[in-house]
């Protein structure tokens, strides 16, 4: 399920039904058709991986221009993290206007951020894994 931001026009929050059974849990990692059915033009080119082994690690705040512009769909994998975006397009009404969500292994929660905005988080356990796709 796909969660429009209310405050930030292009971010998204993603939340895939996890099924867990005996075996361990199943959840979809990404899925273009949930894409498309929300409005969001996402088309993955490049798949990252962030390890990080402490508490309190900052990364960012990261943003590509021009023709490096990416959008990101990022989820932690191990650990937990605060997600934070910060709209920097030129001519948005909510430029300069930031939106966090905590992502972690437990809530199974993903950040869909567009083109245009600056990315950053801070992890919020010991030995937390980003995995984020870029188009």
């Amino acid at each position: 399920m796909i969660t429009l931001s209310k405050q930030i026009n292009g971010l998204a929050k993603v939340d895939f039904k996890q099924f867990v059974d005996e075996r361990g849990t199943f959840s979809r990692a990404f899925c273009y058709r949930t894409f498309q059915e929300a409005g969001i033009q996402f088309e993955c080119k490049q798949q990252n991986i962030s390890t990080n082994e402490r508490s309190g690690i900052l990364r960012g705040m990261h943003m590509q221009q021009g023709s490096f512009a990416e959008a990101k769909f990022v989820r932690c994998i191990k650990g937990s993290i605060l997600d934070v975006a910060v709209d920097l397009r030129s001519g948005s009404e909510t430029f300069g206007c930031w939106e966090s969500v905590e992502l972690s292994e437990e809530n199974n929660l993903a950040f869909y951020i567009p083109r245009g905005f600056a990315h950053g988080y801070i992890t919020l356990s010991d030995a937390s894994t980003v995995f984020y796709s870029v188009d």
